[in-house]
């Protein structure tokens, strides 16, 4: 599947709503997609970003989970 830049996401798996940042040409027969997202870490929301391949990747759907939060320490 063909992503766009500025394209919602989201892993097939589930887990938060990622924007597309940028796309990578094909790579061995893989193509990668940059994507950033939030998270909310205690109080504050913190940008994260990853590269995935795009087969593991979906639209993202309305109404999706959007914000993930993390415990951490």
């Amino acid at each position: 599947m063909a992503f766009t830049i500025g394209e919602t996401v989201q892993l097939k798996s589930g887990g938060p709503i990622m924007t597309v940042e940028d796309v990578d040409g094909e790579e061995g027969g893989r193509c990668n997609v940059h994507c950033v997202w939030f998270e909310k870490v205690g109080t504050r929301r913190v940008t994260s970003r990853d590269v995935f391949a795009a087969a593991i990747l979906a639209s993202a759907q309305p109404g999706g989970f959007s914000i993930g939060t993390i415990r951490r320490g």
